[in-house]
């Protein structure tokens, strides 16, 4: 079995990039953050940082104490996504990517001659000089090299920063009990105890372990998939639809009032709108979740006719947010989510809306605003919330902005 797949994994993307960008914190300790106030935590931390023991997760105030000279940067995500199309288009040079798994995360499939060992590591190397050159000096990367995307993406976990891991049939599986179980991708906690209860606890034991026995640790056929993984087999992931589309935001302190919580939800709905007919996609319901700084929560969820409609989105989150109980708790963060998704072509029409109005009003707002920039229209709700909930970038969902804005 040749190798089949190079995977390029981008070094603490989101703070790399603001070292490339600004010269002053090159090798310097950063933390990228969502906002300037110490109760958030750092979203990303540069290889600077991260020495300290500071780490995705860590709050500001504790960064501070464990690496005093810390950096403190206010995320720009709409650069990061321009860095990314950048990135693609540098490795894209090279190499075909074949997909892409995360802002800082893509394949390419090896074919022909590139399959073999010395290729393969030639145009790793490639790669790394090509993307040195064209996009900057600051954007290192780890590259696994394997004959599945299991492997590569473990290959390219094993040597940050700057790696360059070639895992190979006849390297199996000595090369992989060095690692701990939990190195693996998508071996999480749970399923860590899992294992556990089946008395697997190192790599090792998991690799000795037979099919039947992973298929009980797991609870079905993907323990079988992980048994293949192992030993290079190349398992697709079958295409899973869009399950819900949603946005979240801490609010800043000067917005920790029930008026501006209404305002950046509002907001957050018509964002979550304009993603939902950008996917060509309906929800049949919506979720509404307030956290309050004494850690007491309020949560609704209703459910409608199947809609891409601003309007009756908005219309939903009026219906849930009338019915809120009055408190005297501070909110902390607000969020929403569309969910029971299916396609626009697939929903049954309500025979007394007015769909085709609306539908050519979303469609003239999208395309005024994508034109003449985010928020030239909106809806009056979120006003007092325009500078508010601006573009975050989740694990899988690299944001379009032609869609989202950053303000």
């Amino acid at each position: 079995m040749p190798l089949n797949y190079l995977l390029i994994d981008f070094n603490s993307y989101f703070a790399s990039v603001e070292q490339q960008l600004r010269p002053e914190l090159r090798n310097k300790p950063v933390g990228i953050v969502p906002m300037k106030v110490d109760t958030t935590c750092c979203i990303a931390a540069s290889y600077e940082a991260k020495k300290f023991g500071v780490k995705t997760g860590t709050r500001v105030l504790d960064a501070k104490k464990l690496c005093p000279g810390i950096k403190i940067v206010v995320a720009r995500p709409a650069v990061y996504v321009e860095y990314h199309h950048k990135l693609i288009e540098a490795v894209e040079s090279c190499a075909h990517v074949d997909e892409v798994f995360s802002i800082d995360e893509m394949v390419c499939k090896l074919t022909g001659r590139w399959r073999e060992r010395e290729k393969a590591i030639a145009l790793a190397v490639e790669i790394k000089e090509t993307i040195y050159k064209k996009v900057g000096t600051e954007l290192r990367s780890s590259i696994g090299i394997a004959p599945n995307t299991f492997l590569a993406k473990t290959a390219s976990d094993m040597q940050k920063p700057d790696g360059l891991v070639v895992i190979d049939l006849p390297d199996l599986p000595q090369c992989l009990f060095g690692l701990k179980i939990d190195d693996l991708c998508g071996i999480g906690r749970n399923m860590v105890k899992r294992l556990q209860r089946y008395d697997i606890t190192t790599i090792e034991q998991l690799w000795n372990s037979d099919k039947a026995k992973l298929h009980k640790v797991w609870g079905g056929i993907e323990g079988e998939r992980m048994y293949a993984r192992l030993r290079g087999e190349e398992i697709p992931i079958a295409s899973l639809r869009r399950s819900s589309v949603g946005h979240s935001h801490v609010l800043p302190p000067n917005e920790r009032t029930d008026e501006a919580a209404s305002a950046v939800l509002n907001k957050l709905v018509q964002k979550a709108a304009v993603r939902l007919r950008s996917y060509d996609c309906v929800a049949g319901a919506m979720y509404v979740g307030v956290r309050y700084m004494n850690r007491t929560k309020w949560v609704d969820k209703i459910s409608f006719d199947p809609s891409q409609d601003t309007l009756k989105l908005l219309q939903a989150f009026t219906t849930m947010w009338k019915r809120k109980p009055k408190t005297t708790a501070t909110p902390l963060k607000v969020g929403i989510t569309l969910f029971k998704l299916s396609d626009k072509k697939d929903r049954t029409l309500s025979m007394f809306g007015d769909k085709e109005v609306h539908d050519a009003l979303n469609k003239a707002i999208d395309k005024l605003n994508t034109r003449f920039g985010k928020n030239t229209i909106y809806l009056a709700g979120a006003h007092r919330a325009l500078g508010s909930a601006p573009m975050r970038i989740a694990f899988t969902h690299i944001p379009d902005l032609d869609t989202e804005d950053d303000e």
